[in-house]
């Protein structure tokens, strides 16, 4: 899974790393603040940490059947993507504080040289951990592109400027759903902020609260965003409780110790 950006108070000026969801770690690669994907890789079991061991016999067979479903309308011709996380692509856009902001999905021969940069900062690296030439960002991105849908990577644009790189993804059906008592539809997000003009000045907080209300409202059946940045990273787990996610446990994930952050529908208006 991947990171997460931002300082813990809206106008705090606390230097801020550069992603937001410090470790993306159970991603495809698991970005978050190791640089995993959402999606991939195989996770260890949580050792003791306090959290429910994830699914539970009800929940696992909920989810085959949900697997079952998306199988069965992709034989029928439907997109598989679109039923899982719908179209990022077709969501408005956000009037935030800091500009209106666009989620844009990617595609890799526009988008890579940009992401492969950012991924270089010395910052997003510490985290993503995919510093290198541009195949190592490309290695990161394909399984999503040519996956199931189960995680779409996306340019934060700002004001028409891209400035960030999110990862939207189905918590439920991702290995960090190993980790904890997962629901079906939770949807997690990983990002990082690219600019270093953007960090250090509350722009993580006000995009996570927007990312957030996006994916609420454009996905109905999601009850819950989800997040988990590296505990070490304070400033992104500052971000997180800015924008309205609660602290719900500590978790172990391939490579680092996590704040499972989540921000439920029933209280968004609240947080």
């Amino acid at each position: 899974m991947p990171p997460a950006d931002a300082p813990a108070e809206p106008d705090a000026v606390p230097p801020e790393p550069a992603d937001v969801d410090p470790d993306p770690r159970p991603g495809p690669r698991d970005p978050g603040t190791a640089a995993m994907p959402s999606g991939t890789g195989t996770a260890a079991m949580p050792s003791g940490t306090g959290t429910e061991d994830t699914l539970d016999l009800k929940l696992t067979e909920e989810l085959l059947a949900l697997i079952g479903e998306d199988r069965s309308r992709a034989a029928a011709g439907r997109d598989p993507a679109a039923e899982l996380l719908g179209s990022p692509a077709t969501w408005p856009g956000a009037t935030t504080e800091a500009g209106v902001f666009h989620l844009v999905p990617v595609v890799l021969e526009r988008d890579l040289a940009v992401l492969s940069s950012w991924m270089n900062d010395p910052a997003v690296a510490a985290f993503w951990e995919l510093a290198g030439p541009e195949s190592v960002t490309a290695d990161h991105l394909r399984p999503q592109l040519e996956g199931d849908g189960r995680s779409i990577p996306c340019l934060g644009v700002l004001d028409g400027t891209p400035m960030s790189y999110w990862e939207i993804y189905r918590a439920d059906l991702d290995p960090l759903a190993r980790h904890y008592a997962a629901r079906l539809h939770d949807t997690g997000v990983h990002l990082l902020i690219g600019g270093v003009n953007n960090r250090g000045r509350g722009v993580g907080t006000t995009l996570l609260r927007a990312v957030a209300d996006l994916v609420l409202d454009n996905l109905p059946r999601c009850g819950r965003v989800v997040a988990e940045p590296d505990l070490r990273n304070t400033p992104s787990v500052s971000a997180f409780l800015s924008a309205g996610f609660r602290f719900s446990a500590e978790v172990d994930l391939p490579g680092k110790r996590a704040a499972l952050m989540i921000r439920d529908r029933t209280y968004r208006d609240h947080l």
